[in-house]
C-alpha cells in the first residue's frame, strides 16, 4: 500500500513520478522529458559506422557470466546499496583503479559537458542543486583503450589496494604495457604477479583481441554505444558493466546509463527515494529524465556520494 512507503512531505516535491507514487503523491520533482526529444546515441556521438554485431553478440552477452557485473564504480572497499533483490554487494572494480593522467588528460573537458549541466539544471530539481557544489569539476577521460580494459579485468572483485599491488608488479614485470609484450610476458609471470589463473587467461584473450584485429579500436570513436559494447563483451572476463565504463572513461560517451552499478543505484536511492530500496526499473524511469546526458547525471550521482574521489 503506497502510505506504508510515504516519504517526508517535503521531499515529495522533489522527488520523480516513480518516488511520488510512493509517496502517496503526483508531485514530480522534474519536467519528465519526451523519449523522442533525446538525441539517439548516433547523433550525440557522430556516430555513423555501425558493424552489425549486436544480433550476433547478444544472446551470448546475455547468457556471459560477468564477473564484475555488480561492482561499484566507486572507490570503497564495498557498498551496501539499496538495490534490487538479488544484487550482490560487489567490491570496487576498475573504475577504481588509480589512472595515471598526462596533463592533457587531466584538464580536458568533455566538449557536451556545459550543455548537458546547463539542460539537466532546467528539468531536475535534485540536480539542479547538486551540479553547482562541484563547480569546475567534471569527468576525467582514460587514456590507452588497452591498458584501460586491462585494469579493468585485474580490478574485478578486489579491493583497490589489492588490484593497485597487482598492477605495479605487471608494469615492473612488462614496463611496455602493449598487447604484444603482454603475450609475450606469458600466463606464469602473469600469475606469478598475483593474478588468478582465471584472470591471466582474460588478459591474454584481451590481448589477444587487439593483436588479431579481431575489435574495431580505430572505429569505436564512431561506433554507437551499444555496437562498442556487444563488440567488448566478446571479449572473455569483460561484461557490460565494464563495457560501460569503458564508454564513460575511455570514450566519454554523454548518455550512458550503468543499471548494473550498485553506485549509481545508490545515489538514486537516497536522492531520489529518501534511501529506500530502488529497482532498476525505477532507475530507469528516474534517468529517462536525463536522456541524453545520463553519463553526466550518473557522474554526480556517483559524487555525491564521494564527493572527493579524484580522477574519476
Amino acid at each position: 500500500m503506497a502510505t506504508a512507503r510515504k516519504a517526508p512531505a517535503k521531499r515529495a516535491a522533489a522527488q520523480p513520478p516513480i518516488a511520488a507514487k510512493r509517496a502517496g503523491a503526483r508531485a514530480p520533482a522534474v519536467h519528465k522529458a519526451s523519449a523522442k526529444r533525446a538525441a539517439p546515441n548516433g547523433a550525440a556521438n557522430g556516430a555513423a559506422h555501425k558493424p552489425s554485431l549486436r544480433a550476433a553478440a547478444a544472446k551470448s552477452s546475455r547468457a556471459k557470466v560477468d564477473g564484475e557485473r555488480a561492482a561499484d564504480a566507486l572507490p570503497r572497499e564495498t557498498v551496501v546499496a539499496a538495490a534490487e533483490p538479488g544484487m550482490r554487494k560487489a567490491r570496487v572494480s576498475e573504475a577504481a583503479v588509480p589512472v595515471q593522467l598526462s596533463d592533457a588528460e587531466m584538464v580536458a573537458r568533455p566538449p557536451y559537458w556545459d550543455k548537458a549541466c546547463a539542460d539537466l539544471v532546467k528539468r531536475d530539481r535534485i540536480l539542479k542543486k547538486l551540479i553547482p557544489k562541484f563547480g569546475p569539476a567534471h569527468l576525467v577521460k582514460r587514456g590507452d583503450s588497452f591498458v584501460t580494459l586491462a585494469r579493468s579485468v585485474v580490478g574485478q572483485q578486489i579491493s583497490v589496494a589489492a588490484a593497485q599491488s597487482v598492477w605495479v608488479k605487471i608494469e615492473t614485470a612488462c614496463p611496455k604495457l602493449a598487447p604484444p609484450q603482454v603475450i609475450k610476458l606469458g600466463q606464469e609471470k602473469l600469475i606469478a604477479c598475483g593474478l588468478s589463473k582465471r584472470k591471466s587467461e582474460y588478459i591474454l584473450d584481451l590481448a589477444q583481441h587487439f593483436v588479431s584485429g579481431a575489435l574495431h579500436v580505430d572505429k569505436w570513436a564512431t561506433m554507437d554505444d551499444e555496437d562498442v559494447i556487444a563488440e567488448l563483451t566478446q571479449i572473455r572476463g569483460i561484461g557490460r558493466w565494464t563495457a560501460e565504463m569503458f564508454l564513460i572513461f575511455n570514450l566519454s560517451r554523454p548518455d550512458v546509463l550503468p543499471l548494473d552499478d550498485l553506485g549509481l543505484i545508490r545515489a538514486i536511492s537516497v536522492n531520489y527515494f529518501s534511501g529506500e530500496p530502488v529497482t532498476r526499473s525505477e532507475a530507469r524511469e528516474v534517468a529517462a529524465n536525463w536522456e541524453p546526458w545520463r553519463t553526466v547525471a550518473t557522474w554526480y550521482m556517483w559524487r555525491s556520494l564521494d564527493p572527493l574521489t579524484a580522477n574519476s
